[in-house]
């Protein structure tokens, strides 16, 4: 088995962030030491608002304003596990108001672009191999669906029936199919909800 890294230039964690990982993502079966030494490498704490840097590990979402939240750690490293990114990939995460996911998954992959939920519409590339939505869509916008390369994937929660899912898409042809992959709690992004249809 691969040796397990928990900082960078051999410094330990604080207390908070390895009870994290061996606590809660080792325990929900997010084991792949790429995986954790990512994670590991990234002080979450830096990345919260800073009345919640005492709490950045704990295991729930963190509000943030407009009705945003950066997800629980546990989404961050089944995310990852699933994107199984490589540094062949050209990588795109979309971001609900925080840039931890994207610092997690920066070195794994061979180009990273980071854009806002808000601005879909004019994203800073296209030909993304990977695409990573930092939360849960009701609805994926079409703008990422034509942004992503022929069999490209996007990981990404989505929200259906009040039940979160992780969920893997690839793409054929012009749309993505997703694959449901657990259930887990997953804060909604408010930009991507589902549009109201009517029902009879």
């Amino acid at each position: 088995m691969s040796e397990i890294h928990y900082a960078p230039q051999g410094a330990e964690p604080g207390t908070a962030r390895r009870a994290m990982i061996e606590s809660q993502l080792r325990t929900s079966g997010v084991n792949e030491p790429w995986v954790l030494t990512a994670i590991a490498r990234v002080a979450r704490e830096d990345f919260v608002p800073a009345d919640h840097r005492s709490t950045a590990y704990i295991d729930r979402s963190i509000p943030l304003a407009g009705g945003r939240a950066i997800p629980a750690p546990l989404f961050a490293g089944k995310a990852i596990a699933a994107a199984e990114p490589t540094k062949a990939d050209k990588a795109l995460v979309v971001s609900a108001g925080s840039a931890y996911l994207a610092e997690v998954i920066r070195p794994l992959v061979g180009s990273l672009d980071v854009v806002d939920a808000a601005d879909v519409a004019a994203l800073p590339g296209s030909g993304y191999s990977l695409i990573l939505i930092d939360g849960a869509a009701g609805e994926v916008p079409q703008a990422l669906v034509d942004a992503l390369a022929a069999n490209g994937r996007i990981i990404t929660g989505l929200f259906t029936k009040n039940v979160t899912h992780l969920a893997l898409g690839r793409k054929s042809g012009a749309a993505v199919a997703f694959t449901t992959l657990s259930d887990i709690g997953i804060p909604a992004i408010p930009e991507f909800a589902a549009p109201k249809r009517w029902s009879f």
